[in-house]
């Protein structure tokens, strides 16, 4: 007995509505800071440096916000 296959197109279709409804919630300022907040986090990961060089970023995404 063979179990049924998934079309590819059906499972682009649920992949497109799932991240449409994760990105919902977030207003188009959200959206816009994203960049500025990703590139914030990474860099207070590196240490000493880290969170000095992220203000400028935490202050980009202040702004759009």
């Amino acid at each position: 007995m063979s179990t049924p296959r998934i079309p590819d197109r059906f499972i682009r279709v649920v992949a497109c509505l799932t991240l449409g409804a994760a990105l919902l919630p977030l207003g188009g300022c959200a959206v816009a800071a994203l960049p500025c907040r990703l590139t914030s986090a990474t860099l207070k990961i590196v240490p000493v440096v880290g969170h000095a060089a992220a203000t400028p970023f935490d202050m980009c995404a202040s702004a759009i916000d």
